[in-house]
């Protein structure tokens, strides 16, 4: 299982002669293999270049490795990156803390070398395959973002990540998005939204995709929006759309009836519930709202 020409691998460990071997066998299969000797060079080595895959020591003077996965996975640019934890650490509270840290695989000391090609290969092309995913959601203009079971922000697109910076911000910024997500969707369907400097970020929830995650599509409008993201924040059911769609175009209750083959009782029903949810008190409001929003 040999690696594609030009895939990178920084291998991270405080004694660089005790992987001199694995370096020279992964450089054989291919791999540009780059060293750093503590956290922090590994660091300042991915502000310059981004890698495939890191291989990374768990015990280290100074940062060590599990502080260390824990900011590359913070780190928008960094955090697709494929951690494999490469340790002499073997008890079952050091893996755990290795995969709670963001890594994707632990090997224990003394390494097999055949066995770190095999899962080194395996995570750098699932990391492509996630990586290209994530790349054509971005270019088709989606914001996505995935919370896991544990009310944590798991992943999310490029796009979304920036909307995200724009309207959480501050060290607290993640926190404050999944607090704000919970509170006001609770359900697949609702939408919430959050307007900051004439700019509405809106939320829909989707139905869950496994393991206890829940997906989320975003948006932005602009100012000449607002109408449009008021619409999308209401929660109108489809039959409420449909009645307030014909409204606008100007039929009478008794018109809505026929076409949706019910009672104009049931239109007045539907209406009572869509000025609700608009704030507004009157048919012509709604209406007006709804040939903006919708057009």
């Amino acid at each position: 299982m040999s690696a594609r020409a030009g895939d990178i691998v920084l291998v991270v460990d405080d004694v660089p002669r005790s992987i001199g071997a694995l370096c020279i066998e992964l450089e054989a299969d291919g791999y540009t293999v780059l060293v750093a000797s503590d956290g922090e060079s590994a660091l300042a080595r991915l502000d310059l270049v981004t890698p495939d895959a890191i291989l990374m020591d768990a015990l280290m003077p100074g940062v060590d490795g599990f502080e260390t996965c824990r900011r590359v996975k913070a780190h928008p640019e960094w955090q697709h990156i494929p951690v494999i934890f490469m340790t002499g650490l073997s008890e079952t509270s050091h893996i755990v803390k290795g995969f709670e840290a963001g890594g994707v695989d632990y090997v224990v000391k003394p390494v097999r070398t055949p066995e770190v090609l095999a899962r080194l290969a395996t995570h750098v092309r699932n990391s492509r395959a996630a990586r290209l995913a994530r790349d054509a959601i971005d270019v088709g203009g989606h914001g996505v973002l995935m919370v896991d079971s544990h009310a944590r922000l798991a992943w999310r697109s490029p796009r979304a990540q920036r909307w995200l910076a724009e309207f959480f911000d501050g060290p607290a910024a993640n926190d404050e998005c999944i607090a704000w997500l919970a509170s006001q969707a609770a359900v697949a369907g609702q939408v919430c939204s959050r307007t900051q400097s004439g700019r509405t970020l809106t939320a829909s929830r989707l139905e869950g995709v496994g393991l206890g995650e829940t997906m989320w599509l975003l948006a932005v409008r602009d100012a000449d929006s607002q109408d449009a993201a008021r619409l999308a924040t209401a929660s109108l059911t489809p039959r409420e759309t449909e009645v307030l769609s014909w409204i606008a175009k100007g039929k009478t209750n008794r018109d809505v009836a026929e076409i949706l083959g019910m009672s104009p009782r049931t239109v007045n029903k539907h209406l009572e519930h869509v000025f609700e949810k608009l704030g507004v008190e009157t048919r012509a409001a709604a209406a007006a709202l709804a040939s903006r929003g919708l057009a």
